[in-house]
């Protein structure tokens, strides 16, 4: 039985992976050197500290104690001043909110962005579908650490297995099936290949016959089709 649905925010619910990747490579570029794509692809989904880390590797940069303060400060004024003006829910993730909502489905947001910023992405969807919001200053350790979605089965008084999660990013994938949730991804371009128990939505929905070229987003989805494939997933 589907006792909730935990959905992370950037790059799943909301398009602000592009505007994070904007802060990301100005933050490489102050450090000294600018991120490759390929750099970039390896902070999807990942905390700040790593995000920096992986810039300062890059560029050669020796890390002091205030740049982890002073860095995130930078970051997160631009990442705000972009999401104020550029940030929108993906297509058809509103319409299924509210038919998961209409089916008194408990919801959840989990996202390792932190409160600072978390609040904005989760205002721009609509905050009145989630019964609670965790994210990554709430928790001991981030993803692809568990501790996010255990939490959050704990909130809704869930066996892990009994949870639905939608991702994105490999580091949200990994975490959700540590803890032991059923996972729906919906992958970025920096996740190449799945791990296993993880089913990707766009396969999901070939199966179902949804034309290739409309299965990886969320248009059309209603609440039964997730509801059948949670049912399905939780056989394999």
């Amino acid at each position: 039985m589907l006792a909730a649905i935990f959905w992370d925010m950037d790059g799943t619910m909301v398009d602000s992976e592009p505007l994070w990747g904007v802060a990301t490579y100005e933050l490489s570029e102050r450090l000294g050197r600018r991120l490759t794509p390929e750099l970039r692809a390896q902070t999807v989904g990942g905390s700040f500290n790593n995000t920096l880390e992986i810039c300062a590797e890059h560029a050669g940069y020796d890390l002091q104690e205030s740049d982890y303060r002073e860095q995130r400060t930078i970051l997160f004024h631009r990442v705000q001043e972009l999401f104020h003006s550029d940030l929108e829910p993906q297509p058809g993730v509103v319409e299924l909110l509210e038919d998961l909502a209409a089916q008194d489905i408990k919801m959840y947001v989990t996202t390792n962005t932190e409160r600072a910023i978390a609040d904005s992405s989760i205002a721009a969807v609509g905050e009145h579908f989630f019964v609670d919001s965790i994210v990554g200053d709430e928790v001991p350790r981030q993803k692809p650490y568990p501790d996010m979605y255990l939490k959050a089965a704990d909130l809704a008084e869930a066996n892990p297995e009994q949870c639905l999660v939608f991702e994105d990013s490999l580091t949200g994938i990994t975490a959700a099936l540590e803890a032991g949730c059923r996972v729906i991804a919906v992958p970025s371009d920096s996740v190449e290949k799945l791990p296993q128990g993880a089913v990707s939505l766009e396969k999901l929905r070939i199966a179902d016959g949804c034309p290739a070229d409309r299965a990886g987003g969320f248009q059309g989805v209603t609440a039964s089709d997730v509801i059948r494939w949670f049912t399905q997933i939780s056989t394999n």
